[in-house]
């Protein structure tokens, strides 16, 4: 039971201290509440936690040394900056006391951990990167707990996401465009060869590093192959979702990964995306029902091959999308060979076919003497 309030001059830092609880997850909104007039009254915080919620002195200690785990302290690594943040977790930079390597901790929020299936897909996605050895995709040491923090220890990765490049207004030339689709594709066939589908392909979890290399960096939403979701609901972010997932229900296949790669494709060329509307719910109404419209790439200075990726990758039938990445790989190496020996050559009247599909452009011969 909470004491009775007492007649002492309200401490501004520790109601905001207080709301700090209840923002990050360790306290309820009612309990919050009921706090607020006895910390007005001047009654000792850490007290009431103990003595009226029933925390233990350590915890409270701790929480309090950590900001209420704004600031993390856990043994064996010197946690610095937060790196970013999502709607389940936070990643910090970290240094391993034991061998002074630089790493990425991604650790759980209040809600997630106190959420069973939560907890599960996070330990389930630690391990499974863990597994996981590919140039696209950032590596994996295995998840961890203390106290009430449940974490994942990860590769640090210098340098930023697309959607962070985008979000600073900075375009992507599709020189890079290709490069980084490329990359992707491939990060996603390793995946797929080991039958798993990635679910929820974005700018926000693509990393490109400081020596140009993309890499996958959440696996957040990974399922085995044509493992069904619950029906009505749609996995993944909704301004990406192909229309077959935003319709809900849908088995996991490769095909939607392609058109979130679509997506992506077309954001970070045309500096927006696709489909965009509020609230998400029009957003997926208009990837079910509303069809693509080429004339969005018309005057971009984007080539007839970029557009003729786009558009196929974002058909709205997955029959007409590439139907594996061994495809879509094959394609897009097509053009960028097609690209380095136009660039080789100096550009010259002479250029090589070019493929496009199961289409081919033939360059005409200039008229001189036969």
């Amino acid at each position: 039971m909470i004491p009775s309030p007492r007649d002492r001059a309200p401490d501004q830092g520790e109601l905001r201290y207080l709301a700090l609880l209840v923002h990050r997850g360790y306290l309820g909104a009612a309990t919050g509440k009921e706090l607020v007039p006895l910390v007005e009254a001047g009654q000792p915080l850490d007290a009431l936690l103990v003595e009226g919620v029933g925390w233990a002195p350590t915890k409270v200690a701790w929480l309090r040394s950590t900001h209420a785990g704004e600031q993390p302290r856990i043994p064996g690594f010197q946690v610095g900056v937060r790196l970013g943040q999502g709607g389940s977790a936070e990643v910090f930079r970290a240094k391993c006391e034991a061998d002074g390597r630089s790493m990425a901790l991604k650790i759980l929020n209040q809600a997630g951990f106190r959420t069973p299936e939560m907890l599960k897909a996070f330990v389930e996605e630690g391990k499974r990167l863990a597994q996981l050895q590919h140039p696209g995709l950032v590596s994996g040491y295995g998840v961890a707990k203390y106290s009430d923090q449940v974490f994942t220890k990860l590769e640090f990765i210098e340098g930023e996401t697309l959607q962070e490049r985008l979000d600073r207004g900075v375009g992507v030339p599709e020189t890079q465009a290709w490069k980084i689709l490329l990359q992707v594709a491939n990060a996603l066939k390793y995946l797929a060869d080991r039958g798993l589908v990635h679910r929820d392909v974005k700018p926000g979890n693509i990393m490109l590093t400081q020596s140009g290399q993309a890499k996958l960096i959440d696996l957040g939403f990974c399922a085995a192959k044509d493992k069904a979701c619950c029906e009505g609901l749609a996995v993944g972010t909704a301004e990406y979702l192909s229309p077959e997932q935003a319709m809900g229900g849908a088995a996991a296949d490769v095909r939607s990964d392609i058109y979130s790669l679509g997506v992506t494709l077309f954001q970070m060329t045309v500096g927006h995306l696709p489909f965009e509307s509020k609230p998400g719910e029009d957003v997926l109404r208009q990837h079910v029902l509303q069809v693509f419209q080429s004339s969005e790439l018309k005057g971009r200075s984007l080539s007839p091959q970029l557009q003729y990726f786009i558009e196929k990758m974002l058909a709205k039938d997955a029959s007409v999308r590439f139907q594996s990445y061994d495809e879509l790989i094959a394609e897009v190496e097509g053009q960028i060979e097609g690209q380095r020996r136009l660039d080789y050559s100096g550009g010259k009247a002479q250029k090589p076919k070019m493929r496009i599909g199961n289409r081919k452009t033939v360059r005409r011969k200039p008229r001189g003497r036969r």
